[in-house]
């Protein structure tokens, strides 16, 4: 079994690259949940079932991706007390962690099965296939659940210092996930209801794995059922650290939305082509989305002991190396666009529309090596409040009206319309270099005793 790491002593460089590793792993085997769903389904069921896991699928990724959002501020929390040497206090954490974790997933179960065919229709679906994207959307609230509960665990797991455990289950999920489709979907010709089924399956079966192997290894604190209990004190921590966190990533979604929304006025092989470089990009943009999450786990422990000087060397260390990482994705959306959008479609159209708009993307792959690791490092700092306004700010007054500028001028141009893409992300650079000289010069600053 894995070991904790302890951030706060000894090199940067290894500790972080082998945090950063299994977190990468594990977000590219979630990323590939809804892909499998859809190419099983695709090459098994008809078309309307197709449509319903796609359709059904994005609903429930932006709830799995508030919930994995929100549950950033229980990592936080953790490694910032951990750093402190208050191991003492992570049971009372983890304890009020459950009780508010296990509120957040029933409220969505209720939520999901009330709304689900409201939620459908917000989303537009074909009427041929309406019923079967609100039957995919309720089976999915069911588990709902079980996918508060993954992330609940996962979130524990990383901040003592282990993202190789919550990669674990996340592959042994997979592989449940891809047995099931093929029994329900292949076998049994269930479609996007058998998808549905297995896609709930797979997550109890990586919450169940999960509890055993926290059994079996055991927390370096107490933990006891009496500690399983509403501490307003820790709930209010959790809640204010995770919440923007949750609020800018739902807020920030909704940009791309209108933006794709701005693309579907100009025909469906625009549309189309954006959608295919959209899931494209949810792949590429892995490697920097990795170091931030490892970012924020690394510098809360740090924090929490003190050490800010190293805090911020480590901040410079990830921004080189995830530059190397940005040069290569850089070169492979701008020059190779096309072939990457080919993994998803095989219309030259949608292809090349797909890669025109993927040209603004690979721009944007080299400024996101830095923006990602800052806001990695705002998180671990408790700075989320920051982090939620650059995000929201950039997404609402640069990047969808540089969008929506750049659709009414002639002519119409895919790669113009995503520059609102970078454009935005130097900004939020910008906001970003501020925050962190006034930070600096905060630190700097003598303490009142002195």
């Amino acid at each position: 079994m894995a070991r904790n790491l302890d951030f706060t002593t000894g090199k940067i460089i290894s500790p972080l690259l082998r945090f950063a590793l299994p977190v990468l792993l594990a977000m590219f085997l979630q990323a590939l949940y809804g892909a499998i769903d859809l190419a099983i389904v695709g090459q098994f069921s008809s078309a309307a079932n197709v449509s319903a896991v796609g359709t059904g699928s994005q609903i429930m990724m932006t709830i799995t991706g508030l919930i994995t959002s929100f549950a950033m501020g229980l990592t936080i929390l953790l490694g910032q007390r951990i750093g402190e040497g208050q191991m003492r206090l992570g049971g009372q954490i983890i304890g009020a962690g459950i009780w508010l974790f296990a509120l957040v997933g029933l409220f969505l179960t209720a939520a999901i099965a009330v709304f689900s065919g409201g939620i459908t229709r917000i989303m537009q679906a074909p009427e041929e296939a309406f019923a079967l994207t609100r039957s995919y959307v309720l089976i999915c609230g069911c588990g709902a659940l079980a996918i508060v509960g993954y992330n609940f665990i996962a979130a524990v797991f990383r901040g003592l210092g282990d993202s190789t455990t919550p990669m674990i289950t996340v592959l042994i999920a997979s592989i449940a996930n891809v047995a099931g489709d093929l029994l329900l979907v292949a076998v049994l010709d269930m479609g996007a209801v058998g998808a549905a089924i297995a896609t709930v399956g797979a997550q109890l079966i990586s919450v169940v794995i999960s509890f055993f192997l926290i059994r079996r290894r055991g927390l370096p604190f107490e933990m006891s059922r009496k500690m399983i209990r509403p501490d307003g004190q820790v709930i209010r921590r959790v809640i204010r650290l995770g919440v923007p966190i949750a609020l800018q990533d739902f807020l920030v979604g909704v940009s791309f939305l209108i933006i794709l929304a701005i693309v579907n006025t100009l025909g469906v092989t625009a549309s189309a082509g954006v959608g295919v470089a959209e899931r494209v990009c949810t792949f590429i943009m892995l490697i920097p989305i990795s170091f931030m999450q490892s970012m924020s786990a690394f510098v809360a422990q740090n924090k929490g002991a003190g050490k800010y000087d190293r805090a911020l060397k480590s901040l410079w260390m990830a921004i080189g190396i995830s530059t190397l990482f940005g040069i290569a994705m850089f070169y492979a959306a701008f020059f190779h666009g096309d072939l990457l959008a080919r993994l998803f479609s095989n219309d030259p159209a949608v292809t090349g529309a797909a890669a025109e708009y993927l040209m603004a993307y690979g721009i944007d792959c080299l400024l996101t090596c830095f923006l990602f690791c800052f806001i990695g490092f705002f998180n671990g700092m408790g700075m989320t409040t920051f982090v939620m306004i650059q995000g929201i700010s950039a997404a609402f007054l640069i990047r969808v009206p540089v969008a929506w500028i750049f659709s009414h001028r002639e002519p119409v141009s895919l790669f113009f319309i995503g520059l609102g893409i970078p454009i935005s992300t130097v900004f939020q650079i910008t906001l970003c270099f501020i925050a962190l000289a006034y930070l600096r010069k905060k630190l700097r600053r003598p303490a009142p005793n002195d």
